[in-house]
């Protein structure tokens, strides 16, 4: 290769790395390196471990980015990526999970992400993480919920054994473009639209509290268990005897961990 074509490869090069840059603000997250940046207007960010594990796994926090952090801490030692895109206030409606295809396609293409992703569901990010697992089963590894609701009737609406939340259930209504009618005729929540996981074989681990009183187990997260288990779907629940909704997560997460990475994905 002569000079010239050599100064318009290393040109090239250095184009596509400041591009691959652009808007995009370096931090540090207990002790890791915070890529922040936007994807179609919104806030989106990754956390890259130290050194990356091969076909670089990551596992994907759908609300709540930073409350208990241990398990993806844990996974982050492990050579993990952490990623996560503001979709609050969207409890898992068709817009949300538009949003969240565009933040995939940008984490697969911008920094060569693993095809199949980990859901990490917290509380109403269950709403999320089931519903773009349905959308998707191909591009997920495994779901990891936390205290998950799993049917928007329980939580927001109230209409069930918690209390619900009156405004969080209008904003879920006008997300959803619904009448009071039509959200509580509405069939594809979590707990009604188990079947593409299971086809898919999808392990999910479930950890939540036994006294919950916001979201509570019956009416989510032992349901789901109960349907998924007749469709033959793989799911693992950890109840914590006398726990309301919070704490979430585990003191020790090593069983979260454990669980991740034996459903890891193939390094491709």
């Amino acid at each position: 290769m002569n000079m010239k074509k050599m100064l318009v490869t290393a040109l090239c090069l250095t184009t596509a790395a400041l591009a691959e840059d652009a808007g995009v603000k370096k931090s540090v997250w207990q002790g890791f390196e915070k890529l922040d940046f936007s994807v179609d207007g919104r806030a989106a960010w990754v956390v890259v471990p130290k050194a990356a594990a091969p076909g670089k796994p990551w596992i994907w926090r759908t609300e709540f980015f930073g409350h208990e952090p241990q398990g993806d801490l844990g996974l982050l030692s492990n050579g993990w990526h952490v990623a996560y895109v503001n979709v609050q206030n969207l409890y898992g409606a068709p817009v949300a999970l538009d949003a969240m295809d565009k933040f995939y396609a940008h984490v697969r293409q911008t920094y060569g992400l693993n095809a199949k992703t980990v859901l990490e569901g917290f509380s109403r990010g269950g709403l999320f993480a089931f519903n773009w697992a349905a959308r998707h089963p191909d591009q997920v590894a495994s779901l990891y919920v936390d205290a998950p609701v799993c049917d928007f009737k329980s939580w927001p609406g109230g209409k069930g054994k918690g209390k619900g939340s009156a405004g969080d259930w209008k904003r879920l209504k006008e997300v959803y473009g619904f009448t009071e009618e039509q959200a509580m005729a509405y069939k594809l929540n979590p707990v009604d639209n188990l079947a593409p996981l299971a086809q898919a074989k999808l392990p999910i681990l479930s950890v939540c509290g036994e006294a919950d009183r916001v979201v509570p187990i019956e009416e989510n997260t032992r349901l789901v268990e109960t349907r998924y288990k007749a469709l033959g779907g793989p799911i693992t629940v950890i109840a914590k005897p006398g726990c309301d909704h919070h704490p979430h997560s585990l003191k020790d997460p090593t069983p979260i961990v454990e669980f991740v990475l034996q459903h890891a994905p193939t390094a491709k």
